[in-house]
């Protein structure tokens, strides 16, 4: 299920695991399937996703850090439990 892998990688690139430009290219591959239809939750992290893996310059931290990705996996499984 796409909800489960959004959260698998959101989880991942929290605790330092993911390749950030692999899950930014699957975010990317998952908001352009004309075939699928997104609920609200899925399309809010999935436009955080897609774009993950930027950075403030060459050579430069990431955009988000950790800390931040790790309070979007919680708002995602907050959200999702009240659905």
């Amino acid at each position: 299920m796409t909800e489960d892998g959004i959260e698998r990688r959101l989880a991942a690139v929290a605790d330092g695991s993911a390749d950030r430009d692999a899950v930014d290219r699957w975010a990317g591959r998952q908001l352009l399937d004309d075939g699928r239809e997104w609920d609200e939750t899925s399309l809010w992290a999935l436009n955080l996703l897609f774009g993950i893996d930027l950075r403030h310059g060459p050579g430069r931290p990431h955009l988000h850090d950790e800390q931040q990705v790790g309070e979007w996996l919680a708002e995602y499984r907050r959200r999702r439990a009240e659905r």
